[in-house]
């Protein structure tokens, strides 16, 4: 199964130079945040696969308009051709006037974890976790604004799922030192800054 990842800033190759061949082969879609509800919308006119959303900290604009033919997956275990996604949006919490569902604290993100745990348990874990922000201390940054969760860390311990997919961490914030992939235990780490392609 071909997964295409995308997060944060749209993909030249899928918007500004667009090709339909550029879809072709894809069966899954996963946006990880902050892209507009219009990129994610034209993306569904030119494929058969499923887009599946999770908010970034800069979509508070998605309660009044939604990506339209997509499908959020925030708070729930969604199971796509035998392949279990536990979506967990949002960024570390850095205003206090945040929309629902685009900020956390690390103490609101725990509750949000611990509230999963009969899905969890009724879907026997999850394969992919789709996230907006990193994990503490594993390809995120030093402010505040770009701090991971710490209790990613424990969830995909107990969960050891195949990847964890996030974003909100661009190529351009780390002065060179941008990396797409890396591994927590046996869970492979994808950063999803614009698009990515993995095969699951």
């Amino acid at each position: 199964m071909k997964i295409l990842v995308l997060s944060d800033e749209p993909a030249p190759r899928l918007w500004t130079y667009f090709k339909r061949e550029n879809l072709e082969g894809i069966d899954l879609i996963l946006s990880c945040g902050d892209l507009s509800g219009e990129y994610l919308s034209f993306l569904t006119c030119f494929t058969h696969a499923p887009i599946l959303y999770v908010y970034g900290n800069h979509d508070g604009n998605y309660d009044v308009k939604p990506p339209e033919g997509c499908i959020c997956v925030e708070d729930t275990v969604y199971n796509f051709q035998g392949v279990r996604i536990l979506g967990l949006g949002g960024s570390m919490r850095y205003r206090r006037d945040a929309k629902p569902m685009t900020m956390y604290s690390q103490k609101e993100m725990l509750r949000r974890i611990r509230r999963l745990r009969f899905k969890l348990w009724r879907s026997r874990g999850f394969d992919i976790l789709l996230a907006h922000a990193p994990a503490f201390g594993v390809g995120d940054d030093t402010d505040r604004a770009h701090t991971g969760f710490t209790a990613f860390l424990p969830l995909i311990e107990r969960y050891q799922p195949k990847y964890f997919v996030h974003g909100h961490v661009h190529k351009n914030y780390s002065g060179g030192s941008f990396q797409r992939r890396r591994q927590l235990g046996s869970t492979t780490v994808i950063n999803a800054w614009q698009d990515y392609i993995i095969d699951f």
